[in-house]
């Protein structure tokens, strides 16, 4: 195993806010762990990070999100609401070994947050709420880190309340998770008698005194397992001791960065028991940097090459770009090369990240998160190396093993690390400054925040000349609109919030154009003949293809112009994908490429009319948790909504209403679900497909968008 030099971590006190701010000392590279804190919203994600930091010894005091005083929400909409909205990243050691962990958001609005995090993260925590098991948002995280083939470690949380049931929480990892449960721990008593935890490999009790907030957790009891404890117990860790060891053929770290199980702990980070053990599992159990395939990133060698994720606008530093290091060194007070901007920057500074608190470093190498200062050009997903020529060397070296393993040049000799997948809003509406002179202060704000959040789209519409801001839901353009007054001091106008229809073809369609035009002296002819086709599966882009016989015919300057005709009328609305085909172009010498654009544009619009035109819009997967007596209310409302039921589940003493319906029904849901059942519910929602509308409803649709209704 290679041992690469690093930079760890020992702390000295700050006596600004009570943080213990790092000192620089060196550490080998499999003591690394780059990880997430995934789950559902409310799960506990914060609380469990906030313990850890304390435990670790980085803060003096828990943060509390009620009190709004956590290290990792610090932003002033995170602590209002008690949400995580943004990802903050943290860093602190524990037994040897040094966490860089990222605390994500659980709210479905904020997805791409997470999607980044663990686009460049190496392990995971899942942070599962003890009475709900998995919920909806928990899902998404996990398929999300199975894209990225993520080891995860489970983490039961709230075993202090009344409703938590263990064998409920291993059942629906199982079954909804489609996973292989691996449990470590037994909680001893639960509810409001939880004291502890059996550790099933080594038979250590591990037994916490107290259950108040001011009990600090710092002190536990640890003894080994006697006869004459509780037979319930007894049996209870006999029973699934034995299950363990027949899961583990293999060590469990193997089974785990495998993926072929998760190792299972449980606690309550509120009161401040079972954290450490957890700290523990994440060093034992979660991978190292190295133990990560990257396969591009071996054609690099020793150089440079690391992934920008995150970037975000500090009022006095600039742009910071949080960057992922795979391979080689950074050095403050270099140029690196962005090979998707085909230029070079200039890194003032590095810092290590520690929520919005930052420590400056001279330089950091392989395995590490880094925040950079100075890089004004890179956006998120963009791929750094350290020069032209070192991006140069690599292509030679990918085209060498793609010549000796006899595969495509083209697989190999991409040298882009794969970027981030960016979901298509699915809200939007206008913005207004409240001045024609702070119009440009405006169109700055905005500028900063897309370039922080890629979810987040800024048009302008092509009619009214309006600037259109398009978001991923309710909350997410709430909080957009909260960040330009407070952190801008722009006082802005919101029109109401649309909802992102799109338009499919009812059939395929050929159409004809010829266009016959003299401009001055010169006469432009041109005749195309296309194909329209709709595609089945949905997406926002038109595909263009070329008959065999047009394609060999058509120099790559006319077909160039060709495809931009398309594109120009296929953007002309919010269409679903559309196939065309061009099956025949010809032209007199002397015609221009803007004409034959014009024409295909033209002949591109006639096809769409051809084919027909039918709304989609878009349908959410909703899930509801509720209290059995408030069912029926419920159920009649959801039917009002064109809601349709999909499943009514049990969680515990509640039921799990799972359904589909129009987000433009959904329009001020929480505040009616909130009157319905006196606030004991709650719900998730989350884009499943863009749907036909019935004939009825598109009608009442299309009269309200041409004003007659």
């Amino acid at each position: 195993m290679t041992c690469e030099h690093l930079f760890t971590i020992s702390f000295r006190a700050c006596k600004n806010n009570g943080l213990l701010i790092p000192n620089v000392s060196v550490m080998f590279l499999v003591r690394i762990r780059n990880i997430g804190i995934m789950a559902h919203i409310d799960a506990g994600k914060t609380t469990t990070t906030e313990r850890m930091l304390y435990f670790s010894g980085y803060t003096r005091a828990f943060g509390d999100v009620d009190d709004g005083d956590t290290v990792t929400d610090y932003m002033a909409q995170e602590r209002e609401r008690g949400i995580t909205i943004q990802s903050a990243a943290v860093t602190f050691d524990w037994k040897d070994h040094r966490i860089n962990l990222i605390d994500t958001p659980g709210h479905v609005d904020f997805t791409l947050e997470v999607e980044r995090a663990l686009r460049v993260l190496d392990g995971a925590v899942a942070v599962f709420d003890a009475s709900a098991g998995v919920e909806a948002q928990t899902m998404t995280v996990w398929r999300q880190a199975e894209k990225h083939k993520i080891p995860c470690v489970c983490f039961l949380n709230k075993m202090d309340k009344p409703a938590a049931s263990l064998r409920y929480s291993l059942d629906s990892i199982k079954t909804k998770l489609k996973a292989n449960p691996i449990l470590l721990q037994i909680p001893i008593g639960s509810g409001k008698s939880f004291t502890g935890l059996v550790d099933l490999i080594t038979r250590q009790k591990m037994t916490w005194q107290g259950s108040s907030l001011t009990y600090d957790g710092h002190a536990f009891e640890t003894s080994a397992l006697q006869p004459s404890d509780d037979p319930d117990v007894l049996q209870a860790v006999s029973e699934a001791r034995a299950t363990l060891i027949e899961q583990l053929q293999e060590a469990l770290r193997k089974v785990t960065l495998a993926r072929k199980g998760v190792p299972v702990l449980c606690g309550s980070s509120l009161k401040n028991k079972g954290v450490q053990p957890l700290l523990d599992a994440i060093t034992a159990y979660l991978p190292a940097p190295n133990e990560r395939n990257h396969d591009l990133v071996r054609w690099y060698k020793d150089d440079l090459c690391a992934l920008a994720f995150k970037v975000v606008h500090d009022k006095q530093r600039g742009p910071l770009v949080f960057v992922r290091i795979y391979s080689g060194s950074m050095k403050a007070q270099s140029a690196v090369y962005n090979i998707n901007r085909n230029g070079t920057e200039r890194m003032s500074r590095l810092l290590l990240p520690f929520a919005d608190q930052h420590i400056e470093i001279p330089s950091l190498s392989a395995g590490n998160i880094v925040l950079t200062v100075g890089l004004k050009q890179t956006v998120t997903g963009d791929t750094i190396v350290s020069s032209k020529a070192s991006a140069a060397a690599a292509v030679r070296r990918a085209q060498q093993e793609a010549e000796s393993k006899s595969s495509s040049q083209r697989e190999s000799s991409s040298l882009v690390l794969a970027g981030v997948e960016v979901p298509e809003p699915v809200f939007f509406c206008s913005i207004e400054p409240p001045t024609l002179a702070k119009q440009a202060d405006l169109e700055h704000a905005l500028n900063c925040l897309q370039r922080e959040d890629p979810s987040l789209k800024v048009r302008i519409d092509p009619d009214s000349g309006q600037t259109i801001l398009c978001g991923m839901g309710e909350l997410h353009i709430e909080i957009i609109h909260d960040r330009i007054k407070r952190e801008y001091n722009i006082e802005t106008h919101l029109g109401p919030l649309q909802v992102a229809y799109r338009e499919t073809i009812l059939q395929s369609a050929t159409a004809t154009d010829t266009l016959d035009r003299t401009l001055g002296e010169k006469r432009h002819v041109v005749t195309v003949e296309l194909a329209v086709h709709a595609l089945m599966e949905s997406s926002t882009s038109c595909d263009v293809t070329f008959e065999e016989e047009v394609k060999t015919q058509l120099p790559a300057v006319v077909r160039q112009a060709v495809e931009n005709g398309v594109q120009s009328a296929y953007l002309q609305g919010n269409r679903n994908g559309l196939k065309t085909v061009i099956q025949h172009v010809s032209l007199e010498p002397g015609t221009s490429a803007a004409m034959v654009s014009a024409c295909v544009s033209r002949c591109m619009l006639k096809a769409l009319k051809l084919a027909g035109g039918q709304v989609l819009e878009p349908v959410m997967a909703l899930e509801v948790t509720v209290g059995e007596e408030y069912l029926s209310p419920v159920l009649a409302d959801l039917a009002q909504r064109r809601g349709t039921i999909c499943d009514i589940q049990s969680r515990q003493e509640n039921k799990v209403l799972l359904a589909t319906v129009p987000l433009a029904e959904m329009m001020g849901y929480s505040t009616v679900l909130r009157t319905l059942t006196s606030g004991n519910a709650t719900f998730s929602l989350e884009l499943s497909s863009y749907e036909p509308m019935n004939t009825q409803e598109q009608n009442i649709l299309l009269n309200k968008m041409a004003g007659l209704a």
